[in-house]
């Protein structure tokens, strides 16, 4: 890296001990960064690097509620406003065992890059609980909710922050926070996306980061004048990412072979068809099941749990042309990525945030292989919020193929620019310098317009 770049990420580490995850995230943009900084020399003079990786403000704060048992429980909430130079801050709430600083803080500056390859006006942030729903009641979640929205709706707002959904954070958690939001308020507005369509949410936004997965993919393959037809397709998760990624698939002749959660992964050769897909989402969004529960309805399947003291994940060393990573940060390590290339993969375009380590990220650049990079593949999720947002303010509902419609050409437009920036900058088809780099030279020409803010 340059000696700027070396210089600040020194600091980062220094003045944020122990985020590794964090550190990563700040790693991987600054290394992209050296093809770009010489040539705006204004960049360094206003010290855009060193302000960019500081987040404008972090709030944490304690969120107590009784469990079922009528026993306090005590959780930690994290809000971390990353940048507003772009409009409010926007990014997605997470509850989950693993939630930590330096989780939000590696999120929150992900979504800033996220956010302006989008074109719209947002900024990112991110926010979350250590708060896990898993195994709880209906009321304990609303009762966590609740809690936890008495804090944070001190520091957000439709024009100031606009939370989402993320890991653990659906529609069911989406309505008790609003709910709560508004019998604190005392007002009706748009301050968080993801809501049920009766009362305020937009159509295809469960939808909305599966679906522009595949349409990034697609412009992808596209340059090499290829398609999603007939591939073998290997997905992790089982949310809704996951699920809709699989959707979309089928929709363009796919064969998807597996899904998983916390617990393990299923692999069924014959594929997944549209009458299995409707069986798994019926038993992650209704029965909130176990995906290994898919075996004993279809028998011909295989199921292998979680080994924690493995060295790879068995799911990325099954053969196939195309992987979607959509569970969580870091689930592809550098013998998951040899293992990939080793079975022929022809393209790899993340679902979840950073589900690749930057061993595993450099073995794909250097293969020459597809690799769509989180802050690109699945911005779909944040652009259908941002359109949310918008038919929030003119009380309007937009129809489901004028959302699609929006979606398709937000996504094209990303991969566009992604393309544009690798060729300018760094090496064309390199999509993790072409993001990073037209994510950044946005929202810095918004910092120095700004002043010193």
């Amino acid at each position: 890296m340059q000696s700027i770049a070396n210089e600040i990420y020194s600091q980062v580490t220094q003045k944020n001990p122990g985020e590794a995850e964090f550190h990563q995230a700040v790693h991987e943009v600054l290394h992209s960064l050296e093809h770009v900084v010489d040539a705006y020399p204004e960049f360094r003079y206003h010290k855009i690097l060193d302000r960019m990786v500081e987040p404008e403000r972090i709030i944490t704060f304690r969120v107590p509620w009784v469990d079922d048992a009528e026993e306090l429980q005590i959780n930690r909430g994290f809000r971390v406003e990353m940048s507003s130079a772009l409009g409010p801050y926007k990014g997605g709430l997470r509850f989950h065992a693993s939630v930590n600083q330096s989780i939000m803080k590696f999120l929150a500056f992900e979504q800033v890059f996220k956010n302006s390859l989008t074109g719209l006006s947002l900024g990112g942030g991110k926010g979350g609980s250590d708060f896990n729903p898993k195994g709880k009641s209906d009321l304990e979640v609303m009762r966590f909710c609740q809690s936890f929205m008495t804090e944070l709706y001190r520091h957000i707002g439709e024009n100031t922050d606009i939370p989402a959904g993320d890991i653990g954070v659906g529609g069911r958690e989406i309505g008790f926070m609003f709910g709560q939001y508004k019998r604190i308020k005392n007002q009706f507005t748009g301050v968080l996306t993801g809501k049920g369509l009766e009362w305020g949410g937009s159509n295809i936004r469960p939808e909305a980061t599966g679906y522009g997965l595949i349409y990034f993919s697609q412009n992808m393959l596209e340059t090499r004048s290829d398609t999603l037809e007939g591939k073998n397709c290997l997905i992790s998760g089982s949310g809704n990412v996951a699920l809709y990624t699989a959707e979309k698939l089928l929709e363009l002749g796919a064969k998807v072979l597996t899904f998983s959660d916390s617990n393990g992964f299923i692999h069924d050769p014959y594929g997944i068809d549209r009458e299995k897909l409707d069986f798994i989402m019926q038993l992650k969004n209704i029965r909130r099941g176990r995906i290994a529960e898919y075996i004993e309805k279809y028998k011909h399947a295989h199921y292998y749990p979680v080994e924690f003291s493995r060295d790879y994940n068995p799911l990325w060393a099954i053969p196939a042309d195309c992987a979607f990573p959509c569970a969580t940060q870091n689930e592809i390590n550098e013998k998951d990525a040899q293992n990939l290339l080793a079975n022929g993969v022809l393209l790899v375009a993340e679902g979840a945030n950073m589900p690749t380590t930057e061993e595993g990220v450099n073995l794909f650049i250097d293969k020459g292989i597809l690799y769509g990079p989180a802050k690109a593949t699945n911005a779909g999720g944040v652009a259908v919020s941002g359109l949310e947002m918008s038919q929030n303010s003119a009380r309007l509902l937009w129809t489901r193929s004028k959302v699609d419609s929006e979606l398709k050409n937000i996504m094209k437009r990303i991969h566009g620019l992604c393309l544009e920036s690798s060729e300018r900058y760094s090496t064309k088809g390199n999509y993790v310098d072409g993001a990073n780099i037209a994510g950044f030279v946005r929202v810095a020409e918004a910092m120095i317009d700004q002043g010193y803010v």
